[in-house]
């Protein structure tokens, strides 16, 4: 049996935005040591059920890229009032912030800070990782049915766990550096 396993690793637009709301969200009542990038001092209003709309849309967003992962930056950029009306009050405040921090975000993405520096965050890792699940995989006789949708993202999702499914995964920079066992297990799962 010869090794047939295709693995695409993307840095997700879309589930990196997610990343940078909820963190955004979570700095609200976090301690100084626990402060997580962005921190930005603007109080913003968010949504009665922002944990609970956060989980569904990061769901339907995940389903979304799974099937197809070209569909990430189209409903970043297209659908950015999925965001703000399941995340934020609506208010006309709330809009302009939100809007400003859709800026903010793309700017930073845009730049080598950004999705550039995400993607080489994991470089060194991205060789190994893909030689040992092709050899797990070999050696349990599994032979892959299509290629493995990787989206990486910048930091830990705190408020939706990260499920493995089919041929499809989201991992952060930590599952790849602090975390690198359990994640080839995560990875394996992802393939039957």
């Amino acid at each position: 049996m010869k090794n047939t396993l295709q693995m695409r690793i993307d840095p997700s637009y879309t589930l990196n935005f997610l990343i940078y709301i909820q963190n955004i969200y979570q700095n609200r009542d976090a301690q100084n040591e626990k402060l997580k990038f962005p921190y930005t001092p603007t109080k913003y209003q968010f949504h009665k059920d922002f944990e609970l709309n956060f989980k569904e849309i990061w769901f339907e967003v995940t389903m979304r890229i799974s099937e197809n992962p070209l569909n990430d930056q189209e409903i970043f950029y297209d659908e950015k009032h999925l965001f703000y009306h399941g995340l934020f009050a609506e208010n006309n405040e709330t809009l302009r912030q939100y809007n400003e921090l859709h800026q903010s975000f793309r700017v930073w993405w845009a730049s080598l800070a950004g999705h550039y520096s995400v993607e080489r965050a994991i470089d060194e890792k991205v060789h190994k990782m893909y030689t040992e699940l092709a050899d797990i995989l070999l050696e349990k006789r599994i032979k892959p049915e299509k290629p493995l949708n990787i989206s990486l993202i910048y930091d830990d999702c705190i408020l939706v766990a990260l499920e493995p499914d089919s041929y499809f995964a989201v991992i952060s920079i930590w599952d790849c550096i602090l975390d690198y066992k359990k994640l080839i297990q995560r990875l394996q799962l992802c393939i039957h």
